[in-house]
């Protein structure tokens, strides 16, 4: 029942103005009109925040932060191990993850590296990993390969791997006899490229951080690295997501980390590493720890930009049709709500209000993904065309105009979103050709093409197969070099 929550919302929410125009146009009317004030509201606070988290980038950027780490007496004490997940990936984009670690301005005695790696691969996985280790395991204190190896029980994805990959580590703290509490794990996409302050900028938050037991750190990741090399619409949606990461980056209240993130071994025992059976794992692992800990459990912002790969495969077709599997798996977080649901009732020790408010932000995320675009783009024409009688009212006649006219608006603040796209990209080097910058305006045009086919409809799709109980398969997206 409580799977079906969200999916049955988000296609009552979508047809509303079909069954309830011929019945309550008035009230119809209401709700679309209360969708899109709230919708201007929600593009208003991001773009907020978005300036806000980049004036915070902007100024931590220009810091060194291992010279301000190195005035904590006990900041030698922590030692980090990255766990680069990976399937399929070349030896090649693993390397250039790898290096951009290496370049980190912190002692590489303190830094160890894990390669997740999918022994279902077959052969080739172990070539890869040979060639990295001969590569990369004088560099590091450590250099490892765990080969995740599928149970009955799990299911392929990143969780599963994880956790294969974090147990591991967990064995080798405990031979060595170190405090978990001591022990960072940042888990690192395959093409996320740390910046050279990551790992002195999280060792400062955390010795800093008096609640840092319960807490998760993230950094913005910015689909920027190949950025010239994609499809017009591909990278609309990367401009999209890029500066919607940075926009959260500063909503304390409401941050949970995605992708590439770091957290204590202690916070991820203590809730027994990822659920090896789901496969969004990012929001997952951090509700994980929310229901056993309350509130005090936070995900807290660094605010470096990390550089990633936005979807590109072979060919025009392949690439969109990798770009909807990314953005359904994505979707897929509405699963999510059913965990929350079930959790809600089993842990008296968090207050309702509290849970409450966790719940609802996963509500609206997940119901906003694949509504909108139906909502804002058809719905303002359907009752007056519905009901004859209700168009020749007032408030017939006015609302497409009044809709349009808010749409318009919100439209408007795209002119924030290209600046700081911009600005964004010179932080990360990433520059702009002159013959390039009509396309970065040209290419706005298809944004409500992009909204449906690469965004509410695979959300749409992810929905109905949870409605339907139709499980999805975990497919990585192909991000060719």
């Amino acid at each position: 029942m409580a799977e079906s929550f969200v999916p049955v919302m988000t296609w009552l929410i979508i047809t509303l103005p079909i069954w309830l125009s011929p019945f309550r146009p008035a009230l119809t009317s209401y709700f679309i009109l209360a969708f899109f004030v709230y919708f201007l509201y929600k593009s208003a606070k991001n773009i907020y925040y978005l300036a806000i988290s980049y004036k915070l980038m902007t100024k931590a950027i220009k810091i060194n932060w291992y010279k301000k780490l190195i005035k904590i007496d006990n900041h030698r004490k922590l030692i980090h191990y990255i766990i680069v997940t990976n399937y399929k990936e070349t030896a090649e984009k693993l390397e250039e993850t790898i290096n951009k670690i290496k370049e980190q301005r912190y002692p590489k005695e303190k830094i160890n590296i894990v390669l997740a790696m999918e022994e279902r691969e077959g052969s080739d996985v172990y070539k890869r990993s040979k060639i990295l280790s001969q590569k990369f395991k004088s560099e590091f204190a450590g250099f490892y390969t765990v080969f995740h190896k599928l149970k009955d029980n799990e299911v392929a994805g990143k969780a599963s791997n994880e956790t294969c990959a974090a147990k591991f580590v967990d064995k080798k703290i405990k031979q060595l006899k170190i405090d978990s509490k001591n022990v960072l794990i940042t888990i690192c996409d395959a093409d996320s490229l740390l910046p050279k302050d990551y790992l002195a900028f999280l060792t400062y938050e955390y010795l800093n951080d008096k609640e840092r037991n319960f807490h998760f750190y993230w950094a913005p990741v910015l689909l920027y690295n190949n950025f010239w090399r994609l499809n017009l619409l591909v990278r609309v949606q990367a401009i999209l997501s890029s500066v919607l990461r940075l926009a959260f980056l500063s909503q304390k209240k409401d941050l949970i980390q995605i992708s590439t993130y770091s957290t204590s071994l202690w916070l991820l025992k203590q809730v027994n590493f990822w659920d090896v059976d789901i496969i969004p794992e990012d929001w997952h692992i951090w509700l994980q720890a929310f229901f056993k800990f309350g509130e005090k459990v936070e995900t807290l912002p660094i605010y470096l930009p990390i550089k990633a790969d936005a979807v590109i495969s072979r060919g025009l077709w392949q690439t969109f049709k990798s770009r909807y599997d990314q953005e359904r798996r994505w979707a897929w977080g509405a699963s999510d709500i059913a965990y929350a649901i079930k959790r809600f009732f089993e842990t008296p020790h968090i207050p309702s209000l509290i849970k409450i408010r966790k719940i609802f932000l996963l509500v609206e995320t997940h119901l906003f993904w694949p509504t909108s675009f139906f909502i804002l783009t058809l719905s303002a024409s359907i009752p007056p065309l519905i009901n004859p009688v209700f168009k020749r009212t007032v408030l017939g006649f006015i609302l497409p105009k009044l809709s349009s006219f808010i749409l318009t608006v919100s439209s408007l603040l795209l002119i924030f979103i290209l600046y700081f796209d911009h600005k964004m990209r010179e932080k990360v080097n990433i520059k702009t050709k002159i013959v390039y910058i009509p396309l970065l305006f040209i290419q706005w045009y298809f944004l409500p093409v992009i909204s449906f086919l690469l965004s509410s409809l695979p959300a749409l799709e992810a929905h109905t197969r949870i409605l339907l109980g139709k499980k999805l398969e975990y497919k990585v997206t192909e991000k060719i070099c």
